[in-house]
């Protein structure tokens, strides 16, 4: 599966699991990290452990792909889940606004906001 394509098979799992604000940022020329940031935002500490728990049964189950690694998950305030040209991020309201990933990566064309 390609990079844009996980991308959106994540938005789509968190936009299913009613996350709030998704989009998807094209990072390609940016960094050599990955290609897509997919970002999405949770209500509360419980919903962010839900949203990323829920994309990872998801592309495992689907796509037979686990994170390479996870970070903030269980704390339920940032959770980052790496598949190497995708990295998604979960957030909880406060932890959005203050890290506001958005505004450090955009580039002017590269941030789709995710809509079913």
């Amino acid at each position: 599966m390609e990079g844009y394509e996980l991308a959106r098979a994540a938005a789509k799992v968190l936009s299913d699991k009613k996350a709030q604000d998704i989009v998807i940022l094209n990072v390609s020329e940016q960094t050599v990290v990955c290609s897509y940031f997919v970002i999405a935002s949770g209500k509360s500490t419980t919903q962010v452990r839900a949203l990323c728990d829920a994309v990872e049964e998801k592309f495992k189950e689907e796509h037979e792909l686990s994170p390479a690694r996870t970070e903030g998950v269980r704390e339920g305030r940032w959770g980052v889940l790496d598949y190497g040209d995708v990295v998604v991020h979960v957030f909880n309201e406060e932890s959005r606004l203050f890290y506001y990933l958005e505004r450090l990566w955009d580039s002017g064309k590269n941030v789709e906001r995710y809509e079913d």
